[in-house]
């Protein structure tokens, strides 16, 4: 597991990357493959896998996990018989390799996407892209340093559907943008992901290797796999999880990739789990122009966001969006036909009211897109090619998800935010910006760029 001490692999990545990396120069033919090497394949790792492998000039030859049956299914799976390690470094290390996929964890995405981008490789990397902001702004000067391709995973950017939903929001069709609110619902009550006793890890995992650079701790299946996401030492929970495919979402309709303000209140409220995260969350941002956008997060009542089960809505003075995983609906805005009147109570008991008309600026539209992971990945694999920006490249997913970021930061102060996007720091509380980056367990180590 440890042929080289992490401090040792560190620098000599970055003695020999920067070379390397700066004059990668192959040229590809129109039937040369892609290599790519895969570092996790549980959940969201195996689905990116499928992803890959529907297109033919992706070849994975190099699979990393520390779940030995994750490696049997993912080889099974490719049928090419991949290389297996269990030591992402050792993935790093092979010489025809041209890009890495990094589905882990979002604690060790920082540690994996860096040294990636020292060993020369290109690098798709699942959102959220870092466990904290200063993570993120390292991730990027690594790709920038080492002239990297770099796809974050927030795959809405490759989605058609998305793309015409953001073109008509961007044209003015529904008017100036006051709310953008999207949300997270699923009913976990009463146990959520229950309260297992701390234990021994099962024969055969790692659990010190599992925890990288987060503290040390018993082991505790609800850490592990999926259920990672409940616990701040591994994840943000799931303000992070999917509000950084919605706040991604927004910066790109509105125009804009930084709040100014945020605030966030609510917490474990009803579910009786050893969870940290919050069961309920309402999460404020403030944008330029005055465009309030809000994530609402419901964790113990599964009652739809509206009629439509939307995900998203985005009111504007002439129309709202609804957007749903797959598809999207516009409808108009009714609006006075005068300005509006002080009615007396003899108005109303006459039973006059205000009059409005409904003003026809665009008609009701439904659209409908299937999952875009692959479109996604197909454009990381055209850019590999081409050395062109990806449509979601690292300073963007950065930026949508410490946008996520701060709003945990937020909830643990209990304050009202105010954010300098261009420093990337709190400008009215000190001690929040403590909590924008974190000490790496011993011997770890995040490196210098």
């Amino acid at each position: 597991m440890r042929r080289l001490s992490r401090r040792e692999f560190t620098r000599r990545a970055a003695a020999a990357g920067l070379a390397t990396a700066l004059s990668q120069t192959r040229v590809f033919g129109a039937s040369d493959r892609i290599r790519l090497g895969f570092i996790g394949l549980g959940n969201r790792g195996d689905q990116v896998l499928d992803g890959f492998l529907a297109h033919r000039d992706a070849e994975v030859v190099a699979i990393c996990d520390l779940h030995q049956p994750y490696l049997d299914f993912a080889a099974k799976k490719i049928g090419a018989n991949p290389k297996q390690f269990k030591d992402y470094r050792q993935v790093l290390d092979l010489k025809d390799l041209d890009a890495v996929v990094i589905c882990t964890p979002d604690h060790w995405h920082a540690l994996q996407m860096i040294h990636a981008c020292q060993a020369g490789k290109d690098v798709y990397v699942e959102k959220p892209l870092a466990l904290c902001v200063s993570e993120g702004r390292r991730m990027v000067a690594a790709a920038r340093r080492y002239n990297r391709v770099t796809q974050v995973g927030l795959m809405r950017r490759s989605a058609p559907l998305c793309k015409e939903a953001v073109d008509l929001v961007r044209a003015g069709r529904i008017g100036k943008i006051t709310t953008v609110r999207s949300f997270h619902i699923q009913n976990e009550w009463p146990n959520g992901i229950g309260k297992p006793p701390d234990e021994d890890p099962p024969a055969g995992f790692d659990w010190d290797a599992w925890l990288g650079p987060a503290p040390k701790v018993p082991y505790n299946r609800n850490r592990t796999f999926y259920r990672f996401r409940w616990f701040y030492d591994y994840s943000g929970g799931q303000v992070t999880n999917f509000g950084a495919h919605y706040l991604d979402l927004t910066h790109w309709m509105l125009g804009h990739d930084a709040p100014q303000a945020v605030t966030a209140m609510g917490g474990k409220i009803a579910l009786d789990d050893n969870r940290e995260i919050p069961d309920t969350l309402e999460v404020l941002w403030t944008y330029p122009g005055g465009t309030l956008v809000i994530f609402s997060q419901f964790n113990a009542n599964g009652a739809p966001a509206d009629l439509h089960g939307d995900i998203m809505e985005v009111r504007g003075t002439k129309g709202t969006l609804y957007l749903t995983w797959n598809g999207y609906e516009v409808t108009p805005e009714e609006t006075a036909t005068m300005d509006f009147p002080a009615l007396t109570p003899l108005d109303r008991s006459l039973g006059r009211r205000w009059e409005t008309s409904r003003k026809v600026w665009i008609e009701p539209h439904k659209a409908e897109g299937a999952d875009s992971t692959a479109l996604h990945e197909r454009n990381f694999l055209d850019c590999v090619r081409s050395r062109e920006k990806c449509h979601c490249d690292i300073e963007t997913g950065h930026r949508s998800t410490a946008t996520t970021l701060i709003a945990n930061i937020a909830h643990k102060t209990r304050s009202y935010l105010e954010w300098d996007a261009a420093s990337e720091r709190f400008t009215n509380n000190d001690e929040a910006n403590k909590l924008l980056s974190y000490t790496y367990r011993a011997p770890y180590e995040l490196p210098e760029v």
